[in-house]
């Protein structure tokens, strides 16, 4: 009898992920071209580095760093503050049943990587590591 994964170990949905993507092209183009007046956002430029959609995608998590770092709870804390508006600017870019909420979060996987760099370049960890693959 085959088993059956719950759904909360399962990953985003082919769906999902296209939806993400689709949603992350269109804020990029937003974030490029448009002119916004939110104070905090003025002459930052922002990576929008991964959507992740709800999987009724009506809500969009939109993981973001501005460009060169420093700053990112400020520019998250604006670009929360203009999503009722990015989400309008949106709706008239996608072709979705319905425009997705949107939530900005700081992107903390590069600064994550980093770390587990730094780590694995510790001469303790490399000691252990290579004596592990011998």
């Amino acid at each position: 009898m085959p088993q059956h994964r719950s759904s909360q170990s399962k990953g985003p949905s082919q769906r999902q992920l296209r939806a993400g993507e689709l949603i992350r092209h269109a804020l990029v183009e937003i974030l490029q071209r448009e002119d916004l007046r939110e104070p905090g956002l003025a002459g930052v430029s922002i990576t929008v580095t991964e959507v992740r959609p709800s999987p009724d995608l009506r809500q969009a998590t939109v993981f973001c760093l501005p460009l060169g770092g420093g700053h990112e709870s400020e520019v998250v804390t604006a670009l929360n503050h203009a999503a009722p508006y990015l989400r309008g600017l949106l709706g008239k870019r996608i072709d979705m049943k319905f425009t997705p909420s949107l939530k900005f979060l700081v992107d903390k996987s590069f600064a994550e990587a980093r770390r587990i760099d730094e780590l694995l370049a510790r001469p303790e960890v490399k000691r252990d590591l290579g004596e592990h693959n011998e």
